[in-house]
C-alpha cells in the first residue's frame, strides 16, 4: 500500500497521485497556497451573494430552472436539495478505486481556487478520503455533461452526512454514523457549494487515468505473449529488425518490435520457418504484431496527453476567475475525455483480436507447423485447449461490442437545456471491462504459447522464455499433459498477467522493456 502524502496545490495534480489515492492509502494535504486561494474565491462568492443581482448557482436555480431568483433564506436549502435530488443513481455499486479517484479529482478542482467553496468544504472532503470512507455510488446516472452528476452527488451526500458509504472495514453503513466515528462533522452547504461539488468530469477522468496505467502494463505484456507465440510457431524474428521499423517511424511500433526482439534473444526456435513446411512469410497475426500493438501504444500516448491536460484543469460552472469575475462556461462537457476513452476501447479490442488469432493458430494442427491438434496430450481422447480458445473468443467478441463508441450518442436532458451530452462516463465504464478482458485474453495466449513451446522437443527456447516457463509452473500453472480442469489454470494465468509478474519475470533476463 502506498502511504506517502499527496499535497494538493492550485495547479492540478498528477496521474501518479490519483492512482496513489485511488488504489493505495496515500494521505491528502492541502497546501497553504491552495487554502488561501480557496478562501479568496469564497470571499468573491460571499460578496455576490450579498447583492440583489441574480448570479447563476449563487442566487438562482440550476439548469433549466436557472430563471428563478432564490432569496437568501432559501439558499442553504437550495444547495442541500440539488445534492439530494441529483443523487439519483441506480444499478450496481461502482468500484471503491473509482469512487476515490472521483472524489480526489473533485477535490483537486475545489483546491484550485476557481469554484468558490469554503475552505471547510475542501478540508472535510480530504478528511473523508483520509479516513477511508467511500460513498456508495451507482453505475448509472451520468451523461458526461454538466459533470458526472449523479456519481458526484452521491459523494456530496456523504459530505452532508447523508446516504450510505463504505467504511475502511468494507462494511456499508449510514454515512452519518461513519463520519461521527471518525470525528468528522457533516457540512451544511452554502451558496454555490452544492453546485461546485457536482460539476466535473472527475469520474470519467479517474477511470481514464487508471485505464492508462493498466494498459501501459498490458501493452508490454502483449509484446511478450506475441514473442512467445512467434517462437512456438517457429517464426522468424527478422521482421522485428529496427531498420525495418525505422522506415515507418511510428514510435509505438518501434517500441513493440524492440520488446519482442529482447524477449526472443538467444532463441533456438525462431528461424525454422523454412524447415519441414517452408514459409516465405509468417501470418499477419505474427508478422504484424508490432504494427498493431504499436498503434495501440501511440493511442495510449494520446490519451495520456488528454488526461494530463484535464488533470491541470479546473472544471466547474460558473467559475471564479483570477480577476474576481464569476463566469458561466461549458468546460464541464466531457467530449475531450470521452473521445480518448472510446479510442482506447477500439485499440484494446484490436489488440485482443490479434492475440486470439495467434492462439487459434497455435491450436490448429494445419497451421501450427508440427504441434498437436489443440495442444492436446492425446488428440481425440483429449480436447486440449479447444475450449480455452472459445473462452478467449467470447472475450474478444464482447470487446468488439464494447468498442462501439459511446461518445457519438447524445440523449438531451434537463428540458433541452442540456441538449448535447458526451456519454463519457459510459465510455469509461465499458473501457474498464475491455481492459480486464484484454488481460484475460493475453492470459490465454500466454497459457497456450508456454504449452506449445514446451512441446517443441529438441529445440531450446530463449532465456527469457525459459524464465517464463519456470515462473508459470512455479505459480501452479500446469504444462502439457492430459486433459484436466482448465478454469483454475486460466485464472492463475490471468493473475500472473494482471499483477505484472510476467513482465517482472522477463525483465530479470532482458532488462527494462518499453
Amino acid at each position: 500500500m502506498d502511504m506517502h502524502t499527496v499535497v494538493l496545490g492550485t495547479s492540478g495534480t498528477t496521474a501518479q497521485d490519483v492512482i496513489a489515492v485511488a488504489r493505495g492509502a496515500a494521505r491528502i494535504e492541502l497546501s497553504e497556497e491552495a487554502t488561501a486561494a480557496v478562501a479568496a474565491a469564497r470571499a468573491v462568492i460571499d460578496d455576490l451573494a450579498a447583492k440583489p443581482d441574480p448570479v447563476y448557482g449563487v442566487s438562482t436555480g440550476f439548469g433549466a430552472l436557472a430563471v428563478r431568483h432564490i432569496s437568501p433564506d432559501l439558499r442553504a436549502q437550495l444547495q442541500r436539495n440539488i445534492v439530494r435530488s441529483h443523487a439519483a443513481g441506480m444499478g450496481p455499486r461502482v468500484e471503491r478505486e473509482v469512487v476515490r479517484a472521483l472524489m480526489f479529482l473533485r477535490l483537486k478542482t475545489l483546491a484550485s481556487g476557481h469554484t468558490g467553496v469554503r475552505p471547510l468544504v475542501v478540508g472535510t472532503m480530504a478528511e473523508i478520503l483520509n479516513a477511508g470512507i467511500t460513498p456508495v455510488v451507482h453505475e448509472y446516472g451520468s451523461l458526461g455533461c454538466s459533470g458526472d452528476l449523479a456519481p458526484l452527488s452521491h459523494c456530496a451526500l456523504t459530505l452532508m452526512g447523508e446516504g450510505e458509504a463504505e467504511g475502511p472495514d468494507g462494511v456499508v453503513r449510514p454515512a452519518g454514523e461513519l463520519l461521527a466515528e471518525h470525528g468528522i462533522a457533516p457540512v451544511e452547504l452554502r451558496e454555490k457549494e452544492g453546485l461546485a461539488l457536482l460539476n466535473g468530469t472527475d469520474g470519467m477522468l479517474g477511470m481514464l487515468i487508471m485505464a492508462c496505467a493498466d494498459l501501459a502494463r498490458l501493452f508490454t505484456t502483449a509484446d511478450i505473449t506475441a514473442a512467445l507465440s512467434l517462437e512456438a510457431l517457429l517464426g522468424t524474428e527478422k521482421v522485428l529488425a529496427p531498420e525495418l521499423h525505422a522506415i515507418r517511424p511510428h514510435p509505438g511500433q518501434a517500441a513493440s518490435a524492440a520488446n519482442m526482439l529482447k524477449v526472443l534473444a538467444g532463441s533456438g526456435l525462431t528461424g525454422h520457418h523454412q524447415d519441414d513446411a517452408p514459409r516465405v512469410q509468417d501470418a499477419y497475426s505474427v508478422r504484424c504484431a508490432p504494427q498493431v500493438a504499436g498503434a495501440g501504444r501511440d493511442t495510449l500516448d494520446h490519451a495520456r496527453l488528454v488526461a494530463g491536460r484535464e488533470l491541470a484543469a479546473a472544471v466547474d460552472n460558473p467559475v471564479v476567475l483570477a480577476d474576481g469575475r464569476v463566469e458561466s462556461n461549458g468546460n464541464f462537457h466531457g467530449a475531450p475525455v470521452a473521445y480518448v476513452l472510446d479510442f482506447l476501447a477500439v485499440a484494446v479490442a484490436d489488440l485482443a483480436s490479434i492475440a486470439e488469432r495467434r492462439t487459434d493458430r497455435l491450436l490448429d494442427k494445419n497451421r501450427s507447423h508440427g504441434l498437436p491438434a489443440f495442444l492436446a496430450g492425446d488428440p481425440g481422447v483429449d480436447s486440449g485447449l479447444m475450449i480455452a480458445q472459445y473462452t478467449q473468443a467470447a472475450l474478444v467478441s464482447e470487446m468488439k461490442r464494447l468498442a462501439a463508441p459511446a461518445s457519438v450518442d447524445s440523449i438531451p436532458s434537463s428540458a433541452m437545456q442540456e441538449d448535447h451530452v458526451s456519454m463519457g462516463w459510459s465510455a469509461a465504464r465499458k473501457l474498464r471491462t475491455a481492459v480486464d478482458n484484454l488481460a484475460r485474453v493475453l492470459a490465454v495466449e500466454l497459457y497456450a504459447a508456454t504449452r506449445a513451446v514446451e512441446m517443441r522437443e529438441g529445440l531450446t527456447p530463449a532465456p527469457a522464455t525459459r524464465a517464463v516457463l519456470d515462473a508459470v509452473r512455479a505459480a501452479g500453472i500446469q504444462g502439457p499433459g492430459g486433459d484436466r480442469f482448465l478454469a483454475p489454470d486460466l485464472e492463475a494465468a490471468y493473475g500472473f498477467v494482471r499483477d505484472g509478474r510476467l513482465i517482472e519475470t522477463v525483465e530479470k533476463v532482458t532488462g527494462a522493456l518499453a
